[in-house]
């Protein structure tokens, strides 16, 4: 389980986000926090992904404007395979103590890993490398854990086996 990012610069600049646009999927609109629908309008691919984007005419009568866009109107733009996201957002929702887990778990190696490397990227380029120096990573991580779990002649032992 993984969080849905919050990629709206407008929240952080005091406007709604897109999370306060509800997605209603039975007829693949978006309702503002005026109440106004939005339709799709067009669709266009970006990294490889289809982009669907939606606005409404509204916006220049509307009152909460201010609060939404700086622009003509606010445009809302969904990934074509967003559903998965939002399934993942609700089961998140749902087990609000599983990223508790997430974090005690997960987190923490990637936290070690970063610390290891200086905060910094990969030093190969490539997938393939990066694949490999990433494993070495996780290779050493387990070790340590398993030295600090177990011992250094519990691991011998269990390895010659």
């Amino acid at each position: 389980m993984v969080p849905k990012p919050l990629t709206s610069p407008a929240k952080a600049e005091g406007r709604f986000g897109k999370q306060d646009f509800v997605y209603e999927p039975d007829d693949d609109t978006y309702r503002c926090p005026a109440n106004e629908k939005l339709t799709r309008r067009f669709a266009s691919i970006e990294k490889g992904m289809m982009i669907h984007v939606y606005w409404t005419t509204r916006c220049a009568d509307c009152a909460l404007k201010a609060q939404c866009t700086t622009g003509r109107e606010r445009r809302i733009r969904r990934w074509e395979h967003e559903a998965v996201l939002d399934a993942m957002e609700e089961r998140l929702r749902a087990r609000p103590e599983a990223m508790l887990v997430r974090k005690s778990t997960v987190e923490h190696a990637f936290g070690t890993f970063k610390g290891w490397m200086g905060a910094t990227h990969f030093l190969t380029k490539g997938l393939k490398t990066t694949a490999a120096e990433m494993a070495l990573h996780v290779l050493a991580y387990n070790l340590k854990r398993v030295i600090g779990i177990l011992g250094v002649r519990p691991l011998l032992a269990g390895i010659r086996m």
